[in-house]
């Protein structure tokens, strides 16, 4: 297969060579990146993250058998389970499918099986959630195949859970949520709490840029789970249910407490304190870069992504020397802002910046970078689209 093959096209010619059948069906969930809001959305906080034009799709047809069969056209691997008892097993990529089935089977959902053959374009592990977009194009697959409503926000939920109980990643909902309901040419403002979904359109004659640093990381072996134990720990502490109900005032130490008890503050250890403030204060700044969007305010977005960076890298600690390398390349080249995205400890770092200078700055961004770290990044100029779909 050509290296310039869509994934689309990949999945379907797949399809074609190991299965009999003329008759396919093809599922695809995009993957994502988060403009601003980072490890809020586990705290029920507020993220404006967008899909994007880099997808996980499935080519399938349905089969009589309560049986899966799935063969992936990016590893060269196959799975089969049997969607009425899924259990835990090799390849890695087919516990993301396992962990929807059993969601909708503890559902009392009735599941029909399946043949397909999968292929996409998201980067593993560079924080553009490949996880959620193969979750949801699965999840997709399993509503068409066993005549099920589609409900994004539900399937989103179903998907979460997955995520959580099944693969054992702590996740929030924002990754599945805009998979599920992204919309094209916006950004989602997500209400992580009501999960309530506000599109704010992309300013004009603006690009986003996801640079990849090409470093990777595995999150459940990561310090991710630490830092939700550490935020939890800090609402327990503050006597809320989540950080999200904490004012930025109630963590300064020259303001009376606002909404948290009173000396509350003082219970918060100098390691949980830092993460706290990220939380808080990422959690104003989504509002604020949502209303400087929605006014096609390009600058004011910008500086509120630089200042989210410096958060996540400072009070979070959650970035790393490579990240902190794309992040000072894209703002020496030009960009109205720079962060890193995604959950840290490596992966990418996404700037906003004039759509008319997106191919000089791809080219000009990656050689400051590869001067820097030994090695050429990708770059990846991204559209904003619909989140998952099916087509005949």
């Amino acid at each position: 297969m050509p290296p310039s093959a869509s994934p689309e096209s990949r999945a379907k010619r797949a399809f074609a060579r190991l299965f009999t059948s003329s008759s396919v069906r093809v599922a695809r969930a995009p993957g994502r990146v988060n403009l601003i809001g980072e490890h809020t959305d586990y705290n029920d906080g507020f993220v404006l993250p967008m899909a994007i034009d880099r997808a996980l799709w499935i080519a399938f047809h349905p089969i009589a058998e309560p049986v899966v069969r799935v063969y992936s056209d990016d590893f060269d691997e196959w799975c089969e389970f049997d969607v009425q008892q899924p259990a835990h097993g090799a390849p890695a990529w087919s516990e993301y499918i396992k962990g929807v089935a059993w969601v909708l089977r503890q559902q009392d959902l009735r599941l029909g099986g399946w043949e397909g053959a999968l292929a996409g374009d998201v980067p593993i592990g560079a924080g553009l959630s490949s996880s959620a977009a193969l979750e949801l194009a699965a999840a997709r697959v399993f509503a068409s195949v066993s005549e099920l409503p589609w409900h994004p926000v539900q399937m989103a939920r179903a998907a979460q859970r997955a995520e959580n109980e099944w693969v054992g990643m702590r996740c929030g909902i924002m990754d599945q949520l805009v998979a599920a309901a992204g919309r094209a040419d916006h950004a989602l403002l997500i209400d992580c709490r009501s999960l309530a979904l506000t599109p704010v359109r992309l300013p004009a004659a603006t690009a986003v840029v996801v640079l990849d640093t090409l470093t990777r990381r595995g999150l459940t072996r990561s310090p991710y789970n630490e830092r939700r134990q550490q935020c939890e720990e800090a609402a327990r502490v503050l006597g809320v249910s989540a950080l999200r109900d904490v004012s930025v005032t109630a963590l300064d130490d020259n303001h009376e407490p606002d909404g948290v008890a009173r000396g509350a503050l003082l219970g918060l250890d100098h390691r949980i304190r830092p993460r706290a403030r990220h939380v808080v204060s990422e959690n104003d700044r989504v509002q604020r870069a949502a209303a400087a969007l929605g006014r096609g305010d390009a600058p004011t977005f910008g500086t509120l992504m630089n200042e989210s960076h410096r958060s996540l890298r400072d009070d979070f600690e959650v970035s790393s020397p490579p990240l902190d390398a794309m992040v000072a390349a894209a703002r020496d080249i030009g960009c109205y802002g720079a962060r890193m995205t995604g959950a840290g400890f490596g992966g990418c770092v996404v700037a906003l910046i004039d759509a008319e200078t997106s191919a000089a700055f791809a080219t000009r961004v990656a050689e400051r970078y590869r001067a820097r770290e030994g090695r050429s990044p990708d770059v990846y100029v991204c559209r904003a689209t619909d989140g998952a779909s099916e087509a005949p």
